[in-house]
């Protein structure tokens, strides 16, 4: 998009010179302009969020590595201790259950991860109320 954006204003002093030296005519210069403008302006506006996209996504590469790394010191687990749980947890969420004074009841529970988040079914789910 940058490359595209640096073309545009190549394209337009082209143009314009043209038009100057009389090879293209005004009307022509005029619709041509406004297509060149009309992109540019639509790049602008695109490559600050692409940007800020790209960044997350970074940023999002390098927790799964710190994770990951993490994760390679303890290849067997046959123990949870809190040593563990404060490695790799951030956080354990507990929803209230469907029913009041009911054992039985379903809860909604949330695992965060340190650096990853969270997984599974309730990834999305999570976003939508962190949000």
């Amino acid at each position: 998009m940058r490359r595209r954006d640096t073309e545009l204003s190549s394209l337009f002093k082209r143009l314009y010179e043209d038009n100057v030296l009389g090879r293209i005519t005004n009307e022509q210069f005029r619709m041509l302009s406004a297509d060149y403008n009309d992109e540019q302006n639509s790049l602008k506006e695109r490559i600050p969020q692409t940007m800020k996209r790209i960044e997350k996504l970074q940023a999002s590469i390098a927790n799964v590595s710190r994770f990951v790394e993490k994760a390679k010191r303890y290849t067997e687990i046959p123990e949870l201790t809190g040593e563990l749980l404060n490695l790799f947890i951030e956080r354990i969420e507990v929803g209230e259950r469907e029913e009041r004074y009911s054992r039985t009841a379903e809860q909604k529970i949330v695992i965060h991860y340190r650096d990853i988040g969270v997984l599974g079914a309730f990834a999305e789910e999570a976003q939508k109320i962190a949000v």
